[in-house]
């Protein structure tokens, strides 16, 4: 199981490039996969809080359905609209993907909700999951090319540029 300590440790400039982007905005977008397979997108707000990349639903939410029955994710953040003056992707925009793991000890969810300003019986009924994370993209345009910045555990960092 990788988690964001791993992606911390092995490839810490893109690390820190990913958390950055990603601790921009605070909503981010997930896709699970529905019972029937097909795809599913929502709002989700995600943190990266000690070696952990956490996220979580309301009670019941599709999504955790989803999660509990398929745990495979795709999380994209942040969902920014570039204005016309903007340069296309000047900052880029991350893509995790993996397998969610839900953790239900309260224990443990204890201090991700303190870093987050939020008492341990808060959100009791919740669900909340942390990444095996077994993909980062970062992708942004650099002049006229599209560069793509991809993370695998066991393999560590290596670019792609198309023209």
């Amino acid at each position: 199981m990788a988690d964001w300590r791993e992606v911390a440790e092995s490839a810490p400039e893109f690390a820190g490039w990913i958390r950055a982007l990603f601790e921009s905005h605070k909503h981010k977008t997930i896709a699970t996969l529905r019972k029937d397979g097909s795809p599913r997108v929502s709002g989700i707000e995600a943190y990266i809080i000690g070696d952990d990349l956490w996220f979580g639903s309301m009670p019941g939410a599709l999504k955790a359905r989803d999660l509990r029955r398929d745990p495979r994710f795709a999380l994209h953040g942040p969902p920014v609209l570039l204005g016309a003056g903007d340069p296309a992707g000047a900052a880029g925009d991350t893509k995790l993907s993996g397998y969610a793991v839900e953790v239900t000890d309260r224990d443990r969810i204890a201090p991700m909700l303190a870093a987050r300003g939020f008492g341990p019986g808060d959100f009791s009924e919740s669900h909340f999951f942390t990444a095996d994370i077994r993909e980062v993209v970062l992708t942004r345009i650099e002049g006229t090319a599209m560069v793509m910045d991809l993370w695998r555990p066991g393999q560590g960092l290596r670019r792609l540029e198309r023209a």
